[in-house]
């Protein structure tokens, strides 16, 4: 009896918040419009190269809604995804321009569409991969499609539905939480 091909594990990254930094506004957080306004997180490469160092696959998974309703350009979020490809050691960005009117997408988080995408894409084992995020759509994604989720809680005005199974303070937490998560099962 012959063994089964071992899947690939990744993290996958929501972008505004956990990736850079975003613009808030009233306590909530919004994306930068343009590529000037686009500040990384600190210590941002050492961080993501730690992970692939222990063979996790990087994605960003992203709304960006603000293109459907008319108040950002398509071509100004394309401009950050350049930069990020160049800048970031990451394999692919997932991107969702649905503003939340389309009934049927599944898509826009809190649906798992990107990350079965991703999943299909990069023959992803999603039960040993992780999603890290910093508002409940991410983590919402990540429990339906059986990822462990790591919440950054920056004390944005709105609640969580389903608990993650790590809140961290910043990136860094995280990240270090999922070396150590992941060296111990």
């Amino acid at each position: 009896m012959g063994v089964g091909k071992i899947k690939n594990r990744a993290v996958f990254f929501d972008r505004d918040g956990v990736i850079n930094f975003p613009v808030i506004r009233d306590g909530k957080p919004y994306p930068p419009a343009l590529l000037k306004e686009l500040k990384l997180i600190q210590n941002l490469n050492p961080l993501l190269n730690s992970l692939r160092s222990q063979g996790f696959l990087l994605f960003v998974v992203t709304n960006q809604p603000d293109v459907d309703r008319g108040i950002s350009h398509k071509k100004d979020v394309e401009e950050i995804h350049s930069f990020m490809y160049k800048k970031l050691p990451i394999q692919k960005i997932y991107v969702c321009y649905d503003d939340g009117t389309m009934k049927n997408t599944q898509m826009r988080k809190p649906k798992p569409g990107m990350l079965f995408m991703a999943q299909k894409e990069y023959d992803l084992d999603l039960s040993a991969s992780y999603i890290v995020g910093d508002r409940w759509k991410d983590i919402d994604a990540g429990v339906a499609a059986g990822c462990t989720t790591v919440f950054i809680d920056w004390g944005y005005h709105e609640n969580l539905n389903k608990s993650p199974d790590k809140t961290v303070m910043d990136l860094k937490s995280g990240i270090n939480w999922i070396l150590e998560h992941y060296n111990n099962s």
